[in-house]
């Protein structure tokens, strides 16, 4: 009934490939930018805007990123944190070495070095898969954060060996560093976050993506109907190492305002392969549904407890928080690997047949 297909006819090719093949698809996706827009800037408060979501829109980027290379090319990467990593430090050097420059051409150029780095350390690719390529994408992860650490030149020879993100201004609007405000901060990360989606969707819908899904699901056989392992792999390197890029200068320069080498350590690596799990390896939507669950998960231990008058510490509620990360990925590895994205897809698949039982 909610999801009633009956009058939608598809009378060309083009219909039946196109983004929405069901029209209540595209209400959802406006209801959707309708609260991101216009609802949530006008409800949520700062302590929401900082903690839940300009964190989630960053986290769903750089996971949209890492599901591209994993979940559509197939190709395993643990050093996300460590692209995310020369995202930001790009985008710093870019706007001190230009300092008229705009952000939004600084960050959208910060990606381009990532790819760069991505791609380099995507050629032992074409030898090497599984596994041992995880090792060498971890190897990747150590020696950038090294890097960050040694080269001083990066952080402009700062004592503190941090960099810092001066207030930036843009058409008057402070949209960074210390004196920016909050809902300002939102703003530029969604579009930010919007772009970057319907580039990733587009891509992974056309031949690329049907290249890259190839090489997944079997790379010899897509070799022998003429697809370019080394074109395919590579360009999966390029394209998810420049959307991490992106994501890590938003996350310095629009949600943390200053970072050290350590902050894109194997930790952060790891989160964000999480989110790819638990929302859905192959999925754009996965993306934001696992940054949610993520990232509102330490919120509601803190909070939820406090609210019956249950007193509960930092160090109790990060102890918890892992613990029950560790058993949803291994939940859903187990009851459901498509994470939730396949659990909407089921939703929807009954909704559509609602109210008969087949």
């Amino acid at each position: 009934m909610f999801y009633r297909t009956a009058g939608q006819f598809k009378t060309s090719y083009e219909a039946d490939h196109a983004l929405f093949p069901v029209r209540q698809d595209a209400y959802l996706l406006g209801f959707i930018l309708l609260l991101a827009f216009v609802v949530f800037p006008l409800t949520a408060s700062e302590f929401a805007f900082r903690a839940l979501l300009i964190p989630v829109l960053i986290y769903s980027l750089a996971a949209l990123g890492l599901n591209i290379l994993t979940g559509y090319a197939g190709q395993l990467s643990l050093g996300t944190g460590a692209f995310m990593g020369v995202g930001a430090y790009a985008c710093y050097k870019l706007l001190t070495i230009f300092p008229e420059m705009n952000i939004v051409i600084a960050i959208a150029m910060s990606g381009f070095f990532s790819a760069a780095v991505g791609v380099l350390f995507g050629l032992p690719s074409l030898r090497i898969k599984g596994f041992y390529l995880a090792i060498a994408t971890l190897a990747a992860q150590f020696f950038l954060v090294w890097l960050f650490q040694k080269w001083a030149w990066l952080y402009n020879y700062n004592a503190s060996g941090a960099i810092q993100v001066p207030n930036i201004e843009m058409f008057g609007i402070t949209v960074a560093g210390p004196r920016a405000e909050a809902i300002t901060q939102y703003y530029f990360v969604l579009c930010f976050v919007c772009a970057m989606t319907f580039f990733a969707i587009n891509i992974t819908r056309g031949r690329i993506g049907r290249m890259w899904k190839a090489v997944r699901d079997m790379d010899i056989a897509a070799e022998l109907v003429g697809i370019n392992l080394m074109r395919a792999k590579l360009t999966a390197f390029f394209v998810s190492s420049y959307i991490v890029g992106v994501s890590g200068a938003l996350f310095v320069f629009l949600w943390r305002g200053a970072a050290e080498a350590n902050l894109f350590d194997i930790p952060l690596s790891f989160r964000v392969l999480f989110i790819a799990i638990i929302g859905g390896l192959g999925s754009i939507l996965g993306n934001y549904l696992g940054a949610i669950l993520i990232v509102a998960l330490p919120v509601i231990i803190g909070s939820v407890p406090e609210a019956f008058g249950i007193p509960i510490g930092s160090a109790t509620v990060e102890h918890l928080n892992v613990m029950l990360v560790g058993a949803l990925i291994i939940t859903f590895l187990i009851v459901e690997p498509h994470g939730l994205a396949r659990f909407w897809a089921m939703i929807r698949e009954k909704l559509i047949l609602w109210p008969f039982p087949h």
